[in-house]
């Protein structure tokens, strides 16, 4: 699923490297890289960013490595909003999602009004299911490349 250890290696750098970055343990680090663990979305995006990759690239949704004018940090407002459009745009009710999603639908409420932040695995699962770009609907690119 993810790319991080070739990311890694191919910029000659160590686990511990990377866990500095991050600030989180070397063994924190190895169990992402080892998908023991998901890799929570803002860990992923400092990754990104200092990688200069797309998410979607990292997590293996788009060949693509960058997109142009991407934005380096997550719009929660943005998010918020494409989280619903994606809903909408799949004639979906919060109901219907949170049943696909296997989650409450209070909980999903949550996530389209950033009460709470939405897990990694399940944007992945979204942007797989629906063909959206997770770079998207997190608000770093203005179009969904992957429709």
């Amino acid at each position: 699923m993810n790319k991080l250890k070739s990311l890694r290696e191919e910029a000659e750098l160590k686990q511990k490297d990377i866990s500095h970055l991050l600030n989180i343990s070397r063994s924190t680090y190895t169990s992402y890289e080892l998908e023991r663990d998901t890799i929570p979305i803002k860990h992923l995006n400092t990754l990104c960013n200092y990688f200069n990759v797309s998410i979607d690239y990292a997590l293996g949704i788009s060949k693509e490595k960058t997109y142009q004018d991407i934005r380096q940090d997550i719009s929660k407002e943005l998010l918020m909003e494409r989280l619903k459009e994606l809903r909408k745009d799949n004639k979906l009710t919060q109901e219907k999602i949170s049943k696909i999603l296997n989650t409450s639908r209070s909980t999903w409420t949550g996530y389209e009004y950033g009460k709470y932040q939405i897990p990694t695995l399940l944007l992945f699962y979204l942007a797989k299911r629906y063909h959206y770009s997770i770079d998207y609907l997190l608000g770093k690119i203005d179009e969904n490349t992957l429709k």
